[in-house]
């Protein structure tokens, strides 16, 4: 017998609104294989069951009749909660208790989501490994930063989760563990109470287990009214497939997979087209970097004179790195950041989608390292939203997936094409 905690929030929201189910039996579901798996897979950084639950009774009980309602959620913890600590990852902000919701988290409440509890991240969501393993095979990263939501998603702990990417947290994470994951075009979904890393690249992202969960939290987060049934687009998509400048640096896992899934796709019914990208987009991750480390330097100005100390070698030396670069070289990153954008544009003409790897390949064995970010922070860069679909497994028996890109602004028409597409290669 299927739990409930096995169910996507989507199907949740149905059988609660419809009286089949409570938030109650739900929240007690998804704590029972915390309780059951937590000890493995390290997921979370703050988890109260007796709050889960009382959360999940007042939402049974009341009239709050949103789309997630008695829904569980996971948070990433970089969202500022009211009720829950938020500890950002670190020694510093031990026992931190916001006094405010973030208004991501505000919102989800409003719609009648349970907050379950917060998820861990990494080290003020950098690069600097976490506790959390990842649930497939807990020898292998979850990758960062938004480890926890990742990990916690993709073994059922809880239906869907928040996530944030400046380079890659969302989409690397999300492929490791075998998640739908997205990172939405960067500025519509509202950051206050965020915390910030780089304010030019930090965009929020959802974990879950389907497409038609993604549409779901994303209308919520929108102010939109969800859609009551999947919605498929009017014709197969047009797909360019996009050998990147690191595709010669792929495993071959994500190589196979990749031109799998686009012949598949192809034979399906949509128009397959290769497609290139300019030559200085190879320059994309350097310069992001350049950026990325200047505007977390500023961001943490009180972290690094007040608390050095306790910060990780990893951490200080991004801080340092964002202190010693001049003015002028970060002006020069941003505006290279315009040229690639408008040069993008051009590049998508003719095409709805952008179908490449997610990642390098699997899930690389050990905890020291969370893998290698230059396969998604190109996207983060170019600000563009991104689905990525688990629709491969490795040699090694650990999920592989493809990334979905679609034009700036172009989330909602994103989501009716990668849901075709999870349709031809998942199943619905």
């Amino acid at each position: 017998m299927v739990g409930l905690n096995e169910l996507s929030a989507t199907e949740i929201a149905r059988r609660i609104a419809a009286g089949e189910t409570t938030s109650e039996a739900v929240v007690t579901d998804c704590i029972l294989r915390v309780e059951a798996r937590e000890p493995d897979v390290r997921a979370w950084e703050y988890l109260d069951p007796e709050h889960a639950i009382a959360q999940a009774r007042a939402i049974d009980a009341g009239d709050n009749r949103g789309p997630l309602r008695g829904v569980p959620v996971g948070i990433k913890d970089i969202y500022d909660t009211v009720d829950m600590p938020t500890t950002h990852g670190s020694p510093i902000y031990a026992g931190n208790r916001p006094a405010i919701d973030a208004a991501a988290v505000a919102t989800l409440r409003g719609a009648g989501a349970v907050i379950l509890g917060k998820t861990v991240t990494t080290e003020f969501a950098a690069s600097n490994p976490s506790k959390t393993r990842n649930p497939h095979n807990i020898d292998h990263t979850p990758a960062g930063s938004s480890a926890g939501s990742a990990a916690a998603v993709a073994d059922k702990m809880v239906p869907a989760a928040l996530g944030s990417q400046t380079a890659g947290s969302v989409i690397r994470p999300a492929a490791y563990c075998g998640t739908v994951g997205y990172k939405a075009t960067f500025g519509i979904l509202n950051r206050r109470g965020l915390a910030a890393q780089a304010e030019s690249l930090d965009t929020i992202g959802d974990m879950t287990r389907s497409v038609d969960d993604l549409a779901l939290l994303t209308a919520v987060l929108t102010c939109r009214t969800p859609p009551l049934t999947a919605t498929l687009p009017g014709r197969p998509p047009r797909i360019g497939l996009c050998r990147t400048h690191l595709w010669q640096e792929l495993d071959p896992a994500a190589v196979e997979a990749t031109e799998d899934a686009a012949a598949r796709l192809g034979e399906a019914g949509a128009e397959i087209r290769e497609i290139s990208l300019p030559e200085h987009f190879a320059d994309i991750t350097q310069i992001q970097w350049t950026v990325l480390a200047v505007e977390a330097g500023r961001a943490y100005a009180h972290e690094w004179n007040n608390h050095r100390d306790r910060l990780s070698e990893k951490m200080a030396a991004v801080f340092e790195l964002g202190w010693n670069t001049s003015d002028e070289d970060y002006v020069a990153a941003l505006q290279f950041g315009e040229r690639c954008r408008a040069d993008f544009n051009t590049a998508f003409e003719g095409i709805d989608m952008i179908i490449t790897p997610s990642a390098q390949g699997e899930a690389p064995k050990g905890l020291d390292w969370t893998g290698d970010v230059r396969f998604q922070t190109m996207w983060s860069f170019l600000r563009v939203p991104a689905i990525t679909l688990p629709t491969h497994t490795g040699p090694n028996g650990m999920p592989v997936g493809n990334l979905f890109v679609g034009p700036p602004h172009g989330d909602w028409a994103l989501f009716d094409n990668a849901r075709w597409a999870e349709t031809v290669l998942i199943g619905s």
